[in-house]
């Protein structure tokens, strides 16, 4: 029953990012790149559902992002939110999608309280050479 529910929740979520006017990809290229626009949306949106099922979440995916074409480097800037690629690269791309899709996932909540367990872990711990003295 759960797992139809998050297919249920996930399949309407997709929905609406595909029915949304506005794209979550801006794409700016500098000098003649040539990109296949269609393979962007697809990766895009196949990319954030892979994360979303991966790794779950209450919040569907979907953070905007700007993908420069002609960088002088393979990057992304996580402020900026920016796939910066020397050319289209569809490998790259979703790989970035998936990094900035998870950070979007993790929210500084979220991260504080996995920070926190994991301090609890470590001082809940001893050292097996300490406790023999």
């Amino acid at each position: 029953m759960t797992s139809v529910l998050k297919a249920a929740v996930l399949a309407l979520a997709l929905t609406t990012v595909c029915l949304a006017q506005e794209s979550f990809v801006t794409v700016s290229i500098k000098g003649k790149q040539k990109w296949p626009a269609e393979e962007v949306d697809k990766i895009y949106l196949s990319t954030c559902s892979a994360v979303q099922k991966e790794f779950g979440g209450d919040h569907a995916l979907g953070p905007r992002l700007v993908l420069v074409l002609g960088s002088d480097r393979n990057a992304v800037n996580f402020d900026k939110k920016e796939v910066m690629l020397i050319k289209w690269n569809r490998e790259l791309f979703a790989q970035a999608v998936v990094v900035l899709a998870f950070e979007d996932l993790m929210t500084e909540q979220r991260r504080r309280t996995i920070a926190r367990r994991a301090l609890n872990w470590a001082d809940a711990t001893i050292d097996v050479a300490q406790n023999r003295r």
